[in-house]
């Protein structure tokens, strides 16, 4: 089992070296751009291994003995989530890296590129299949990385299409345009402003249970002795990680600018990796916590919270979506908001049970492959066009024929329009939201439904902006046949996964069959047909551009980001700055010299004369006396 281990986690980063240290030398040999190929190769090899993991290895844990008197070990975890997340997060890395060979074949960073790749892609293995929450923590790291690396990937900022936003514009004094570097560090310093109290979350609970493995902690006994302040502190601590790196609200600006990567950055990171980490982390606790089991009203608060950030987050991100212009942000923006649902689902399993795991589960998976699809044809789009705006019509449609036919099936699929793949998981989530009505009314059905509208909104825009009534583009056709290959393969998954479970082959998809036939879920679905086919007819109605512009500038969240934070983060720096000068002034100088001159008192002092001693003494008598009779006593 060891080997395999080794396999998954190693292949790709080794595989890699080769191109980084070729591309590394001073004069790059003629064989570099052909070394690629074997980074693709150590990803292929990571899929095999996946693969023969989900359908191979029976449940349980593999154990690597590291500091077994402390009982922190490498801890391997093959269960029904990380068996199917695993295969999931290899196989879409790999077809990335097929296209990567020819979307990047010219690039100029091609060692610093393929080496964040695959370890982008091994730190996520890592955390798909720890149980160990250390463990887990290296991959975590390992992705936050990677990202910054691959996201500030064109760290020139010399290529006005991996900008995001219209370079040169401004909002009052804010600029409302970002660079790949920028993106990169905003990437970077967001996540690790959530990373840090999950760091001190996963310390308390290596503290308070003595255990790091998630499936062994007795979660319910924990929750019971700290109490319910203690519970919401360490949870909420805990998810400080999983919302900053998933991009919830207020979190979210990173998720926009990280568009300043290459597509295939941005496919991976939106699909099966980094955004999906949070996501999935969070359904993993609520696997083994079985929060339907725990009577704690404090971890109850917390699912409350996670619940309605969710929807909120969700809502948010697709009405912002709906604004957007930018292939690339509008299918970010799509992205939070399918987070926002899987947060939302898997927070449901409080009062649902497990089903709402399945549910969510489900989504991301079916989320993952549409979404990976999207931003692949974006990528060709924004190569033959030379724009990274949606801009296209039917001449588009005839001539990219094989992107054409692609976008619409994914979008079909992902909206929600029966009955397609994502309609059976939609209506076992509506179904669970309807369960909430005794504990929060209509509110989280609502929210989703809304959610669910715009969410087709915005994918029928993307596909009638570029296909049919966007506008005239010419287009510089040239290659494109390894790109058409993997978007083909990865929206066929999405037919495999509708066959599944129309087909019941899997027992839990098969679940979702039945309440697509719910007239509720009908009624919702044909909303959203609607919604979807009004948005391909009307993309745009000029008469709201206003409204389209404050939703694409997000709601003017950048000012948040950008203005407010950082006034607030240089006004507590200044406090800083005057406090260590005061304590400097103390320290160094008036301290200092308030000793020398008692020093030079003291030794004025003592001259060694006895008439001075008897004089002082006398003095001092003298002085009490006075402050004696003063005070009356």
């Amino acid at each position: 089992m060891i080997e395999l281990v080794v396999l998954l986690y190693l292949a790709p980063i080794f595989c890699s070296i080769p191109i980084a240290i070729a591309w590394g030398m001073e004069k790059k040999p003629d064989y570099a751009r052909r070394l690629p190929i074997l980074s693709v190769f150590g990803l292929f090899i990571s899929l095999l291994v996946a693969l023969y993991i989900l359908f191979n290895v029976p449940d349980g844990k593999y154990v690597i003995n590291w500091l077994p008197e402390y009982n922190i070990n490498f801890v391997f975890i093959f269960d029904y989530l990380s068996k199917y997340m695993g295969a999931l997060t290899a196989f879409i890395a790999f077809l990335i890296g097929v296209y990567g060979l020819e979307y990047m074949k010219d690039d100029y960073r091609l060692g610093w590129y393929w080496m964040f790749f695959n370890v982008f892609t091994a730190s996520m293995l890592l955390v798909v299949y720890s149980d160990n929450l250390l463990m887990l923590l290296i991959g975590w790291e390992g992705l936050g990385l990677a990202s910054w690396g691959l996201i500030g990937h064109w760290f020139r900022d010399d290529d006005p299409l991996s900008y995001v936003g219209i370079i040169g514009r401004k909002v009052w004094k804010l600029n409302m345009f970002w660079s790949p570097s920028f993106g990169g560090w905003r990437a970077i310093s967001t996540i690790r402003f959530g990373d840090m109290p999950m760091f001190f979350a996963v310390a308390a609970i290596y503290a308070l249970t003595g255990s790091l493995n998630i499936s062994e902690i007795d979660w319910a006994a924990l929750f019971h002795h700290i109490g319910t302040a203690g519970t919401l502190i360490l949870m909420l601590c805990f998810l400080m990680g999983p919302f900053t790196k998933s991009a919830q609200l207020p979190f979210s600006e990173w998720l926009m600018t990280a568009m300043t990567g290459p597509t295939t950055v941005s496919a991976l990171l939106h699909s099966a990796t980094m955004v999906a980490a949070g996501t999935y982390l969070f359904m993993r606790i609520s696997w083994y916590i079985e929060p339907w089991h725990v009577h704690s009203l404090g971890l109850e608060y917390v699912y409350i919270l996670v619940l309605f950030l969710g929807l909120l987050s969700a809502l948010y991100g697709a009405v912002v979506a709906t604004g957007c212009l930018e292939r690339k942000v509008l299918l970010a923006a799509s992205t939070m908001s399918s987070l926002g649902l899987m947060f939302a689902s898997a927070a449901a399993s409080m009062w649902i049970g497990k089903i709402a795991l399945y549910v969510a589960f489900w989504y991301l998976i079916v989320h993952a492959f549409a979404k990976a699809t999207l931003f692949l044809v974006a990528g060709h789009l924004i190569h033959v066009t030379h724009n990274r705006f949606c801009v296209g019509d039917i001449d588009v449609a005839r001539k990219m024929r094989l992107a054409f036919i692609v976008t619409i099936f994914a979008t079909i699929s992902l909206s929600g329009i029966p009955p397609f793949t994502a309609y059976w998981v939609k209506s076992a989530m509506d179904e669970v939201m309807h369960h909430l009505i005794h504990e929060f009314g209509a509110l989280p059905l609502t929210l989703l439904i809304l959610t669910s509208i715009a969410y087709a909104a915005f994918l029928a825009k993307f596909l009638s902006l570029n296909f049919i009534n966007g506008e005239k583009t010419h287009l510089h056709l040239h290659g494109g046949y390894v790109m058409g290959l993997a978007y083909s393969a990865m929206v066929s998954m999405l037919a495999v996964l509708l066959v599944i479970i129309v087909g019941k082959l899997e027992p839990h998809a098969g679940e979702f069959l039945k309440e697509g036939f719910v007239v509720n879920s009908f009624i919702v679905g044909i909303a959203v047909l609607a919604s979807y086919s009004f948005a391909l007819y009307i993309p745009r109605i000029r008469q709201l551009s206003p409204i389209g512009t404050f939703l694409s500038d997000r709601m003017y969240l950048p000012f948040l980001n950008d203005f407010i934070l950082p006034k607030i983060g240089w006004f507590i720096a200044k406090i800083i700055d005057y406090c260590n000068k005061a304590i400097d002034f103390f320290c160094h100088k008036a301290i200092p010299s308030a000793f020398e001159g008692w020093s030079i008192g003291i030794r004025a002092i003592q001259s060694g004369e006895l008439s001075r001693y008897i004089k002082i003494v006398v003095g001092c008598v003298i002085l009490v006396l006075a402050i004696i009779s003063v005070l009356g006593w």
